[in-house]
C-alpha cells in the first residue's frame, strides 16, 4: 500500500512502476522494474543514457500515454491510472504538455492553427483559442510566422510551434523526448534557452530525455536508468 500523505507532497510521484514488452521468440523483456520517481513543482530533470534503456517508456508512462504493468502514478496525490480512458485523456490535455524529437505538426495547417488544437480539444472557443495561441507563439519568437504553414517553416521554427502547442494550456508538467535531436547547434541552444525561461515563467516542471549533455547539465538534476531503476548521474 502506498502512503497517500507522502505522495501528495509531490506534483508527480511514481511508485513501483514495472513495464515489460514481449519479444517474439525470446519471451518478455523487463524495461522498468520497481521504479520510483518524484517530481516537484517547477523542478527540471534530465534523463540520459544509451538508447533502449527505457527512457521513452518512462516518459510515456509519466505522461499517461502508456500504462505500466504494475505500480502507481500519482498527480497531486491522485492515483491517475485509476481513471478511465476518457478522464485520463482530459487529464493529459489539462496538465501535461509534450514535445518530441519529431514535431508532429500538420504541415498544411498554419503555425497558429497547429498551436490552437489543444485549446479547441479542451472546449475553448475558437476566438479564445486563437488569442491564446497567438500569445504563446509571440512568446516563443514566432510573431512573424503566425500564419505560415508548418510545412514551410524551418526545423527550428517548427520545434518552436510544437513547444507553443505544448504550452498553450499552461500545463503543470512539460515532457520532452529529444526535443532538439534534429536541430543544428544554434537552433538547439535557442530552444534550450526557451525551455529554461518558460520553466521559470510558468513554474512548470520539466522532464527532458536527451543525449545533449549541455542541455542535461542545465537541469537541476540528471538521472539514468540502470537495471530498470532510476539512478542519479548528477
Amino acid at each position: 500500500m502506498v502512503n497517500n500523505d507522502s505522495v501528495s507532497n509531490y506534483l508527480i510521484a511514481a511508485k513501483g512502476i514495472c513495464k515489460g514488452f514481449n519479444n517474439t521468440g525470446n519471451g518478455s523483456i523487463n524495461i522498468l522494474m520497481d521504479l520510483n520517481f518524484n517530481l516537484n513543482i517547477g523542478e527540471t530533470i534530465a534523463v540520459v543514457g544509451a538508447s533502449g534503456i527505457g527512457k521513452s517508456t518512462l516518459l510515456h508512462i509519466l505522461g499517461t500515454l502508456d500504462r505500466p504493468d504494475s505500480g502507481n502514478l500519482f498527480f497531486k496525490g491522485d492515483d491517475i491510472f485509476l481513471f478511465n480512458n476518457n478522464k485520463l485523456a482530459q487529464f493529459r490535455n489539462k496538465f501535461v504538455g509534450f514535445v518530441f524529437q519529431f514535431h508532429h505538426l500538420l504541415p498544411e495547417f498554419s503555425a497558429i492553427e497547429n498551436t490552437m488544437m489543444p485549446a479547441l480539444i479542451k472546449g475553448l472557443s475558437k476566438d479564445s483559442s486563437r488569442e491564446a495561441a497567438e500569445k504563446i507563439l509571440v512568446r516563443v519568437g514566432l510573431k512573424d510566422r503566425l500564419f505560415y504553414r508548418a510545412g514551410k517553416l524551418s526545423g527550428g521554427e517548427q520545434q518552436r510551434v510544437a513547444l507553443a502547442r505544448a504550452l498553450i494550456l499552461r500545463p503543470a508538467v512539460l515532457l520532452a523526448d529529444e526535443p532538439t535531436g534534429n536541430l543544428d547547434k544554434k537552433n538547439s541552444e535557442q530552444v534550450h534557452e526557451l525551455f529554461l525561461e518558460l520553466n521559470q515563467e510558468f513554474r512548470m516542471a520539466l522532464v527532458v530525455i536527451t543525449h545533449n549533455l549541455e542541455l542535461a547539465s542545465r537541469m537541476s538534476q540528471s538521472l539514468t536508468i540502470i537495471d530498470g531503476k532510476l539512478v542519479k548521474t548528477r
